[in-house]
């Protein structure tokens, strides 16, 4: 059934693409700070690892929330490995080093990339394809992914 809430369906396509491309990245995000909260070695061993579970936790829940922003435009949310490894932007890439500084600064320029792009796309949604709720749904997602990178970037100081 065709959903009907107020958006061209042309546009609804688009959104939910878009949406599905942000749900790859924070698939590929989420699995990298899984990587890290595994293999984290080092003298700062269990509080990153403490750390970078209350990250993946958090990535869980805005996943699952993308996913339902999907469904409520009508649409299928991606949920296999090449339909993410598809769309990301992301790289699957890890740096050679287990230690708590190198995931970090990886899992920290992710964010950042992730930041900017829902950042460029918020006003789009808004004004071109005439979606407030889902510009203010990605302004949400930006907002923790600031926080999330405020958190990163502090163990770099």
């Amino acid at each position: 059934m065709q959903t009907n809430i107020g958006i061209k369906q042309e546009f609804i396509s688009e959104i939910a693409h878009s949406l599905s491309v942000f749900l790859a990245d924070e698939f590929v995000l989420y699995t990298k700070t899984r990587n890290a909260h595994w293999n984290v070695e080092g003298p700062d061993f269990y509080n990153k690892h403490k750390f970078f579970e209350e990250q993946y936790e958090q990535l869980d829940e805005v996943m699952d929330d993308v996913a339902e922003r999907i469904r409520v435009l009508g649409h299928y949310a991606p949920a296999t490995l090449p339909e993410f490894q598809a769309l990301t932007h992301l790289t699957g890439k890890s740096g050679s080093k287990n230690d708590g500084i190198g995931f970090i600064t990886e899992l920290l320029a992710d964010h950042e990339s992730l930041i900017i792009r829902l950042r460029q796309n918020i006003n789009r949604f808004a004004n071109e394809l005439h979606d407030a709720g889902t510009s203010d749904f990605i302004t949400g997602l930006m907002e923790k992914h600031e926080k999330m990178a405020w958190m990163l970037r502090a163990h770099l100081v």
